[in-house]
């Protein structure tokens, strides 16, 4: 009788993809559970948790991300800067509209991947832009339309 054996990867047999995802309209949780997934090679049959299996992922046009509901004024990312009184906060609109819309998208990729050095790792595969442009056509990635999977996945 043949038995079924579980396939652990070692990371020198992991091969990784680029995948670029134009961020044009589409939801920003929705569109950051799909990278995190992407990232952290979750879409592969080969999966292994404590292995940086996951693709390269280019997003563009992050300034164009959106957010459903009332979210982009009421929810608020806070920060404090160390001083008595010092928590700041701003609006998921003020920080699309400000210097660095990426960010936004970012925030939400990190916060849906595994805390510690492993997901750390991982992060460093995310490569987001908030224009059209990328610099990483040498790498030929193939484009990801996250809008044609799920309805829900762009706002019109």
């Amino acid at each position: 009788m043949l038995q079924k054996q579980t396939r652990s990867l070692k990371p020198a047999e992991v091969s990784k993809a680029w995948v670029v995802i134009d961020a044009d309209g589409l939801v920003l949780g929705r569109l950051a559970a799909l990278v995190a997934n992407r990232l952290r090679g979750k879409h592969k049959p080969q999966f292994t948790p404590h292995v940086d299996c996951g693709d390269h992922v280019v997003v563009v046009n992050a300034e164009k991300v959106r957010v459903t509901g009332n979210k982009a004024e009421q929810s608020v990312f806070y920060w404090h800067t160390g001083y008595p009184g010092g928590i700041k906060g701003r609006t998921v609109r003020q920080r699309i509209e400000g210097k660095h819309p990426g960010s936004v998208v970012e925030k939400a990729v990190e916060r849906m991947i595994t805390r510690g050095p492993l997901g750390r790792q991982q992060m460093k595969n995310l490569h987001v832009y908030a224009g059209p442009e990328h610099p990483h056509a040498g790498q030929a990635p193939a484009p990801l339309d996250i809008a044609a999977m799920n309805r829900k996945n762009k706002v019109a």
